[in-house]
């Protein structure tokens, strides 16, 4: 019993550490990912100016999405909100 409470205490400390080592970037890494956060934010500006001009909401995600090709994951460009 106490060892089995011993094991259960240790998994969520031997979670955060895996994911922890996971997660660290090389310095490429971590510049490819500030480019691609820019041309998400990019993406996403030119369909806010896009809903602006009138175009369309069915339009301006069209837009979107085409913007996004290989860039996030899911048809929203990485970012998705409520309606």
């Amino acid at each position: 019993m106490k060892r089995t409470l011993t094991t259960l205490a240790l998994v969520p400390l031997l979670l955060a550490t895996t994911l922890t080592q996971a997660q660290s970037h090389s310095d490429k890494e971590t510049k490819a990912d500030i480019e691609r956060h820019r041309a998400m934010a990019a993406a996403h500006d030119a369909a806010a100016k896009c809903l602006e001009s009138g175009k369309g909401y069915d339009a301006c995600m069209k837009q979107l999405q085409a913007a996004c090709k290989n860039l996030a994951i899911g048809k929203y460009c990485g970012m998705k909100h409520a309606h």
